[in-house]
């Protein structure tokens, strides 16, 4: 029991693991494995030796903390469902897929063009909808079957995409930058604003590497054939998409933000969900099979 309690914390992360690795989704993985050592904590606090100090109220609380004025009514957190909506109908509308189609054709004709088009494409993903699995799934499920029918090294391939989905983490509207704003009392935009040069750098040099290992390993990522670089005619939708885009978000943050303070965050992200929803009616994307899967 005493080297139960004196080790929680080691033994609560690889019971996180294990539930993770069993195949549990992450967010019922966290809730049970926390649930679960809480009830362990409060019954094994008598032998810790004072560095566990549950008791049941804890768990009487929660619910209060949960509809009070922790989380239901916080204006700040508010943005993240609606960050997220964008991010799933990127995804189930196709316009992710086309626009890394579209930007892999750009890049295609040099050596490692996929490669720059799969992280052009994250940090685009990742300055519209902040959501990891978007990014990651988008692009896992259509750049890597590509990537490697054309030739490319198996293990930098995925590297790449991996790498290039974990940019939504710090490039905004970062979901977890909103988070972080919420917990240390700072506003939004002042994380995004540190957080927004980082992120480019970020971006800067896992192309430089891609730029770098193309030298070094030629092979290991090659140039498009011929034959496969079919750019269409889809690029110019794409390309007044992608400067709406920007203009409606430059419009909330430059407009908006001055207006209404705090809550100019809620405000880009109602925008942008409004605009990604007119893109997929005028693109003819939105029905009612693509509303069913939402």
């Amino acid at each position: 029991m005493e080297f139960i309690a004196q080790n929680m914390a080691p033994i609560m992360f690889a019971s996180l693991i294990i539930f993770l690795l069993i195949g549990y989704p992450v967010a019922f993985s966290l809730a049970a494995n926390g649930l679960m050592f809480f009830f362990i904590g409060v019954l094994l606090s008598p032998y810790s030796g004072g560095s566990i100090n549950l008791a049941w109220p804890l768990l009487h609380a929660l619910p209060d903390n949960f509809y009070g004025s922790r989380v239901m009514s916080n204006d700040t957190l508010l943005a993240i469902p609606f960050f997220t909506f964008m991010g799933i109908v990127l995804e189930r509308s196709g316009m992710a897929e086309d626009l890394l189609d579209t930007i892999g054709q750009l890049f295609g004709p040099i050596r490692g063009g996929l490669a720059y088009a799969v992280i052009f494409v994250g940090a685009l993903l990742a300055a519209t909808t902040g959501v990891v699995a978007a990014s990651v799934i988008a692009m896992g499920l259509i750049s890597l079957p590509i990537m490697l029918r054309y030739g490319y090294d198996r293990r930098l391939a995925s590297g790449v995409i991996a790498a290039s989905g974990t940019l939504a983490q710090i490039i905004p509207p970062s979901l977890v930058l909103i988070v972080l704003a919420d917990q240390l009392g700072r506003s939004v935009g002042d994380m995004y604003a540190g957080a927004l040069i980082p992120g480019l750098v970020l971006t800067g040099l896992y192309m430089s590497y891609i730029l770098i290992m193309s030298i070094i390993r030629p092979n290991s990522m090659p140039a498009l054939p011929l034959e496969a670089r079919t750019l269409g005619h889809g690029v110019m939708s794409l390309l007044v998409a992608l400067l709406v885009t920007s203009a409606v978000s430059y419009a909330a943050y430059r407009y908006l933000a001055p207006a209404h303070g705090d809550n100019a965050d809620i405000l880009g992200a109602t925008a942008g969900v409004l605009f990604i929803y007119i893109v997929a009616i005028a693109d003819k994307r939105l029905n009612f099979n693509m509303m069913s899967r939402l």
